[in-house]
């Protein structure tokens, strides 16, 4: 398996509602349409109104190369440019979970 977390901040409260919608749409492809994308979860932060946390599993290294050419993503890493302060991101080495094997 393969994984990142990424945080993403956004420049303001109306930034961080286009975002929001942004995300939306984008997700609902992912799983119409990325079998090997296992969980693609986008999560507000506790007491940061402005940030957003993705945690994104795939079963491997090409699955997760395959969802970045897609036309869906490319267009949610070009739209997001201008709703965002920053990004942060930690790419993840798997050890062990419930429910899945490394």
């Amino acid at each position: 398996m393969f994984g990142l977390m990424v945080r993403f901040t956004c420049k303001d409260d109306t930034s961080a509602t286009a975002f929001d919608q942004l995300v939306t749409e984008t997700i609902e492809v992912i799983h119409r349409h990325e079998p090997g994308t296992l969980v693609y979860a986008s999560h507000r932060v506790d007491g940061q109104p402005l940030q957003r946390i993705f945690y994104e599993l795939y079963r491997d290294r090409a699955a997760f190369d395959a969802h970045e050419q897609t036309e869906h993503t490319r267009h949610f890493l070009a739209a997001r440019e201008d709703l965002l302060a920053s990004v942060e991101v930690d790419w993840l080495d798997l050890q062990t979970g419930k429910g899945i094997t490394p």
